[in-house]
């Protein structure tokens, strides 16, 4: 989380044009103690490269690369010009955040940014509010889940699971994440096992904000069956928690769970990079519909994907009328739509990251070998003598589910596949309780079978999965699609379909 203190936030802001917004941010980082006199002249600079304008009415002026030695402290500056700035080609922008960042400090802080501004709804709110504290609370991304040390217990003499949920419930609760009435019904209700040792807890009353627990024992211990290293309990306001439960599907999160410390812990679920998590690793990956192309590149920029070669890339892909995707592979992340410059940078990629594009259309091997070109070339800027450690690749996409996804889906596609799509009428969607009466219902079958979230877009993903399941952020009236193959197919999308229709325990 990148530091900003409310002085740093100015609400009701006045300028006539962009410079003299430009003018204002670049001043007060220079008062602030951020950049030396003369970061002015930067940050005028690279708009004459490339517009900072990213998208709902946000832009983010800075300084180039040559000016990167005025910086003293990584820091921003936030106006709220709630008339609008016009920035550039028609766009207006309603908040404007200077920025000052030495070295790749400032790839984590635009991610950061571009994670909480990349929602329209909290961008427009952000465009008139004028209570600082809950702009800055609203900007910085603390309302999503509440991740502290008070929150996490290491090392707890105890051997009993229930003793860890109520360690739990009761730091959230000291936190005010809950009330008296999630208490009790989170120690009422039996923990489910998520798999390496760990075990998840929540409940659908008394949520008050986002919020996670952790606690683990001395020493693993077995409860009926199964080890027990460590217990997470959710708090779940609204979906904005959905973020920290998809980073608790990689396994380099998982492992620090079960041996960090306390602020490896904090940094590992707030997506902070980690040596072992910018490893290329296996990840659920969308599915490519028939006669797409799919395009896998190496990022050789010396400083990653910042504002500018990000605007290249995206101003490369608008060219062309396919339906194109992008994911950064390396930091496993969910595919976005590559013509939306605020998702492509909050994507964090940093030199040698791995980016898959999918595109679909009339152009999309077109669109597919131009991306690949641009990128080999920089992106409008140098790039690394080092030749990738992987080849850039292109192919046409099969219908299918590549090898490197979960095993369970990988025969989603095959001929004698068998498809349906339910509709979830939980009042409160699939969290963990639902969602375990979904796996458990899927595993009955001897059948492969991957589920997707078509309200979200989302990747298909094994149905044999709880966190896969609970990361899809699934809300009531979401249309889940599953995808069946094998002995049991027309058996399991029966089963599936009958239990969601039943309320799935609920």
């Amino acid at each position: 989380m990148f530091n900003l203190p409310e002085t740093n936030i100015h609400l009701s802001a006045q300028a006539s044009n962009k410079q003299q917004a430009i003018e204002l941010a670049a001043q007060a980082l220079e008062q602030a103690g951020y950049v030396e006199s003369g970061y002015l002249q930067g940050m005028l600079a690279r708009e004459t490269q490339t517009s900072t304008y990213l998208g709902n009415g946000i832009a983010i002026p800075h300084g180039t690369l040559d000016t990167r030695s005025m910086v003293k402290n990584t820091g921003v500056q936030v106006f709220q010009f709630p008339q609008g700035i016009e920035w550039s080609e028609g766009n207006t922008a309603y908040i404007v955040i200077g920025i000052a960042a030495r070295s790749d400090e400032h790839l984590a802080l635009l991610r950061q940014l571009t994670h909480v501004l990349g929602d329209e709804e909290t961008a427009a709110k952000l465009a008139t509010l004028q209570d600082v504290k809950q702009f800055r609370t609203i900007l910085t991304g603390e309302q999503e889940v509440t991740l502290t040390p008070e929150t996490i217990s290491l090392n707890v003499d105890s051997q009993s699971l229930l003793t860890l949920v109520a360690i739990n419930a009761g730091k959230l609760q000291e936190q005010s994440a809950v009330n008296n009435h999630f208490v009790s019904e989170v120690i009422a209700s039996p923990a489910l096992p998520l798999g390496n040792g760990l075990w998840l807890t929540d409940a659908v009353a008394g949520n008050e904000k986002n919020a996670l627990a952790f606690s683990r024992p001395k020493a693993p211990f077995n409860n009926n069956g199964k080890t027990v290293q460590g217990v997470l309990t959710v708090a779940a306001l609204n979906d904005q928690i959905n973020p920290v439960l998809l980073r608790l599907l990689d396994n380099p999160v998982q492992q620090t769970l079960l041996t960090g410390s306390a602020e490896q812990i904090i940094a590992a679920l707030n997506g902070n990079p980690q040596p072992t998590t910018d490893a290329p690793a296996a990840t659920a990956v969308q599915a490519p519909a028939a006669g797409s192309v799919t395009g896998t590149f190496t990022v050789r920029n010396e400083h990653g994907l910042h504002a500018r070669p990000a605007a290249v890339l995206v101003n490369e892909v608008k060219k062309f009328n396919a339906k194109i995707t992008v994911e950064n592979l390396s930091r496993q992340t969910a595919a976005v739509s590559a013509k939306s410059l605020m998702k492509i940078v909050a994507l964090g990629v940093t030199q040698g990251h791995r980016l898959r594009f999918v595109a679909e259309g009339e152009d999309a091997r077109q669109a597919v070998e131009a991306i690949g070109k641009v990128i080999a070339e920089g992106l409008g800027e140098a790039v690394s003598a080092v030749p990738p450690q992987q080849p850039d690749t292109i192919e046409a996409a099969e219908p299918s589910i590549p090898q490197t996804a979960a095993a369970e889906t990988a025969e989603e596609a095959a001929s004698d596949s068998v498809e349906g799509v339910f509709v979830i009428k939980n009042e409160h969607g699939l969290h963990a309780r639902p969602a375990a009466m979904l796996v458990n219902e899927v595993k009955k079958y001897n059948a492969s079978v991957a589920v997707q979230n078509l309200d979200r877009e989302g990747p298909l993903v094994s149905a044999k999965s709880l966190m896969k399941i609970v990361a899809l952020g699934v809300v009531k009236g979401h249309r889940l699609r599953f995808v069946a193959s094998g002995e049991q197919a027309q058996q399991a999308i029966d089963g599936i379909g009958a239990a969601i229709n039943a309320g799935l325990g609920e």
